[in-house]
């Protein structure tokens, strides 16, 4: 049996079957690779086995019955139990009642929302068997009769009749996810997201911070336009929970990139659809242009002996290129170095990378053990939660540089954050050093954009003590790929926790205090720069309220 299999995996009981080889094992895992596909799916894409074969395995390593479905299994009384929109949701099917218990066949026996359901809706304690997806959905038309002509279930006044039509006739759901690209496009949405709630998805649109829906969709084929969303997307693993990626659109022969973030929920996935410009953190520190103040701040960050800089953004990856912009500064000749986490370190220099585990407690041990090799500077990835972010202070305290990563958004938030953990006795503000924040803000096209008037509700959330000249929009042209951006850049907050910054950061019970604080001592940090970037005619309202104000 190959080594590269875990022990009563899916593919460890495949090959003692002699069902697949150790040669199809590389194959697959080659292309959960490339695709990102599960092992199974790997598996089934290649041709080398066919699905039936994986759900006999996948019952067989959850000790679960495999059943090929007949209908002389199902019991009326059972069927009673569970309305069809349910099963067809699922793709289950009730097969016997007894007593307090309902015995059910289900295509994918991990669905805890389907299990949930059928108990909450029977008031039954449910066992699951595991059946062919074909099957199930016969036997479905078979016992509860045909739903009449099969369709999306996509409804809106936002599109045509006409449109609406080819979105439903598409069951894969490939015609719906093109459309809403192309309207969160022509309707310039800072988002656009696919909302479960109960029996059906909510999809809305939000601009300039706002969020109104657009339509609604039947749970029917959610979970297939899902799966299709997830393997559609670049650089995230499809078995995860939660996860992120770049999609890229094919617009008037222009490929236009969308960030799709997706949580796993109670009805299915919780989708989130962004514009995305890329934006690249240069190399050398010169070369990301902040203001006089922001530069030398961060310089005087990398200059310390000791103690811990957090970095803060909702973007991993960035995140990551902003630490590794530090570690550039730092002088680490003669230096022990430890990165903890995949992403950072990725620089001309070269030092040792340890995994950072995904558990919180796994994660806080990881960075204690870390000590025991007696590193000078500490690299973390994440550690944003209490038990990692306490591990990370108590190493700054003990004499190591620390660069820590925090997955929060705003350097208010930010401050607020630290502000509740010092609360909670979770760290001691006098070995903080000082606080890298940033956002990431979307230019307009020059070659489209235009004047325009921002809607009062607009002018009010952004609170302007003096406006532009005028405000500017674009509509898309060839140069942007129909985009209506042109670039993307950082707007930075680089804070350092001065003696006088951290008397009154310890005094203050809110963020409010703090910021008013940094304003009467005359630091001007990302919203300063972003209003300058507003008043040029370099950014939009919206993308002014979404990246600066929000």
């Amino acid at each position: 049996m190959s080594a590269q299999i875990k022990s009563g995996s899916l593919g460890t009981i495949l090959s003692s079957y002699n069902i697949i080889s150790d040669l199809d094992i590389t194959a697959a895992l080659e292309e959960q690779g490339r695709s990102g596909a599960r092992f199974g799916e790997a598996l089934i894409n290649l041709g080398i086995v066919t699905q039936e074969d994986i759900d006999w395995a996948l019952s067989t390593q959850l000790s679960l019955p495999y059943i090929r479905l007949k209908s002389d299994m199902i019991d009326p009384e059972a069927l009673q139990l569970v309305p069809a929109a349910t099963a067809r949701k699922f793709n289950l099917i009730p097969l016997i009642k007894a007593g307090n218990e309902l015995s059910i066949a289900i295509s994918d026996p991990l669905n805890k929302a389907a299990i949930a359901a059928v108990e909450q809706l029977s008031g039954c304690q449910v066992n699951v068997s595991v059946a062919l997806i074909r099957e199930i959905r016969e036997m479905i038309e078979a016992c509860y009769g045909g739903s009449g002509q099969e369709t999306l279930g996509f409804d809106s006044s936002a599109f045509s009749e006409k449109v609406l039509e080819k979105i439903n006739s598409d069951l894969h759901g490939g015609k719906l996810l093109d459309y809403l690209l192309i309207f969160i496009m022509q309707n310039r949405l800072s988002s656009l997201s696919l909302q479960p709630m109960g029996e059906t998805v909510l999809i809305s649109g939000r601009r300039s911070g706002v969020s109104r829906p657009i339509g609604s969709l039947a749970t029917t084929y959610y979970p297939d336009i899902t799966l299709k969303i997830r393997k559609s997307i670049d650089n995230t693993v499809q078995s995860e929970p939660n996860s992120s990626g770049l999609l890229t659109f094919i617009y008037r022969s222009h490929p236009i990139s969308f960030l799709i973030a997706s949580m796993a929920g109670y009805g299915g996935d919780y989708i989130t659809i962004r514009p995305h410009v890329s934006a690249t953190v240069p190399d050398r520190l010169a070369d990301l242009q902040l203001p006089p103040r922001q530069e030398a701040d961060f310089i005087l960050l990398s200059r310390k002996q000791q103690g811990i800089t957090f970095f803060a953004s909702r973007n991993t990856q960035e995140r990551d290129r902003f630490m590794d912009l530090m570690l550039e500064e730092i002088d680490t000749v003669g230096k022990n170095v430890i990165i903890l986490g995949e992403g950072p370190g990725r620089t001309t220099k070269h030092f040792p990378r340890i995994l950072l585990p995904r558990s919180d407690s796994e994660r806080a041990a990881a960075i204690m053990n870390a000590l025991d090799h007696a590193p000078d500077i500490l690299v973390i990835e994440d550690a944003t939660e209490s038990m990692p972010f306490t591990a990370a202070c108590r190493a700054a305290m003990r004499g190591t540089v620390v660069l820590a990563g925090l997955e929060i958004r705003g350097t208010g938030n930010v401050l607020r954050q630290l502000l509740l953990y010092q609360q909670q006795n979770y760290f001691l503000p006098f070995f903080v050093n000082g606080l890298v924040s940033f956002k990431g803000i979307q230019l307009l096209c020059p070659d489209c954009r235009t004047d325009c008037i921002p809607p009062a509700g607009e002018l009010t959330a952004m609170n302007l003590c003096e406006l532009p000249e005028s405000f500017h929009r674009t509509t898309g042209c060839l140069t942007c790929g129909h985009s209506g951006y042109s670039t993307r850049r950082f707007l930075t907050d680089v804070i350092i926790f001065t003696e006088e910054f951290l008397r009154i950061f310890e005094q203050s019970s809110d963020v409010a205090a703090v910021e008013n604080y940094l304003t009467t001592a005359g630091y001007h940090g990302l919203e300063d720069e972003g209003l300058r970037l507003l008043m040029a005619g370099a950014v939009s309202s919206e993308e002014y309220i979404a990246s600066v104000v929000l």
